[in-house]
């Protein structure tokens, strides 16, 4: 029998997973207590609250999309390299870089630092391709 461990890249993974609740966090900051009727997050129409907002908060919630849209690349790639094999510090340390460098795109969405963002979200797209062929031999 194998006995199959939770290695730190599928913690990772977990960690991506949250990524966009975080976003979601970051956007609705210090609205819960106004009433929607004067601007607070309404949990009636959360979409159409997202929708009107500007700002910081606008960009917690496209920093949400974007890490929605970047988790299934990650996911596949991960388990991927675990089928084929890979060096699993080499996998959980580009793991870990991945989530890093994700938690910096959002940092940098929110502040907004357009261009430093795209850099580091292609370096993290660079990240995951090498997870993606981390078992490649």
């Amino acid at each position: 029998m194998v006995s199959a461990s939770f290695t730190l890249a599928y913690w990772c993974v977990l960690i991506a997973a949250l990524l966009p609740m975080v976003c979601a966090g970051i956007a609705k900051w210090g609205t819960f207590t106004t009433p929607p009727q004067k601007g607070g997050f309404d949990n009636a129409n959360p979409r159409a609250w997202l929708a009107r907002q500007s700002d910081w908060r606008a960009r917690a919630n496209a920093a949400q999309a974007n890490s929605f849209e970047a988790l299934p690349f990650f996911i596949g790639a991960v388990v991927i390299a675990h089928q084929m094999g890979a060096y699993q510090a080499r996998l959980d340390v580009l793991a870990a870089l991945f989530v890093l460098l994700r938690v910096v795109y959002i940092l940098l969405y929110v502040a907004n630092q357009a261009s430093l963002r795209s850099l580091v979200w292609v370096l993290a797209l660079g990240i995951n391709i090498g997870i993606l062929f981390a078992g490649y031999r």
